[in-house]
């Protein structure tokens, strides 16, 4: 399952440079699939559905640093456990339970976005 960042986030922003796929942002901050991937033009999701890699994209939180559940893949072949709940200092980096996966899920989101 994917990452998320409760409300209880202090803005910290410990998470944001842990992350090997670029999916954690400042509250407020567009987003974009190509940030810190392989990605350009049109490609397609591990569900299926095809994205544009440089749109901008609204901000999922104002107010405090989100994951972006698309490019989260729980740090998953690139380390043993997710770098920003290893680092948060307040424990708000946690399992979203409405976008569970599997690890071969996630090792396929992780090939999309790093071209491996």
């Amino acid at each position: 399952m994917a990452i998320y960042i409760t409300d209880e986030c202090i803005n910290c922003g410990a998470c944001e440079p842990e992350c090997p796929n670029t999916a954690i942002y400042e509250g407020g901050v567009e987003w974009r699939y190509s940030d810190g991937t392989d990605l350009s033009g049109d490609f397609t999701l591990h569900t299926g559905k095809v994205a544009s890699a440089d749109k901008d994209f609204e901000p999922v939180e104002d107010d405090f640093y989100y994951i972006v559940t698309d490019k989260c893949t729980e740090c998953v072949g690139f380390h043993e456990e997710p770098q920003c709940a290893a680092v948060c200092p307040v424990d708000c980096c946690v399992p979203d339970p409405d976008h569970e996966e599997t690890e071969g899920v996630l090792l396929e989101k992780m090939k999309i976005m790093h071209n491996d």
